[in-house]
């Protein structure tokens, strides 16, 4: 990888729906050089996809809450059936395994806390491998370059 594969990588980690065509013309290559880098940094794995950052606070999940989640037992097969539960659960945006106090950090977005609490009671609190929850809710956030 070279200056100009980071270049395009940038530039579309900055927007997505860009044209190859300005692409092309930002990184400095014919818009064929620019398509040929793009499609093989795609084969590669280094860009995985393309997506719509949606505003959640109008689409509803107007709440986020940062869960950090301890479980009871360090077994693999315990790790395996947390993350097939978080996987399952809609509310689940992100999940992180970690290291520190406890094994997991989720990302939860909700409608309210309301949501939340039968998220925390009916699905968090019914696992068998779930030790300790603690719930962080966001008050907002002044930098997120999710995509």
């Amino acid at each position: 990888m070279d200056r100009i594969d980071r270049t395009i990588l940038h530039e579309l980690e900055s927007d997505g729906r860009l044209s190859n065509a300005n692409l092309a013309a930002r990184v400095g290559l014919s818009p064929s050089a620019c398509l040929r880098r793009v499609q093989e940094l795609e084969r590669s794995g280094l860009i995985r996809g393309y997506r719509a950052v949606l505003d959640r606070s109008r689409l509803g999940g107007a709440v986020t809450i940062f869960v950090m989640v301890g479980l009871s037992a360090h077994l693999t097969k315990d790790a395996r059936e947390f993350e097939a539960a978080m996987e399952a659960a809609p509310e689940v945006r992100e999940c992180h395994n970690i290291t520190g106090s406890v094994e997991y950090l989720l990302r939860v977005e909700v409608d309210d806390l309301s949501q939340y609490k039968t998220f925390h009671a009916d699905t968090l609190g019914t696992l068998p491998q779930v030790a300790s929850i603690t719930s962080h809710i966001s008050l907002g956030s002044s930098k997120d370059l999710r995509g």
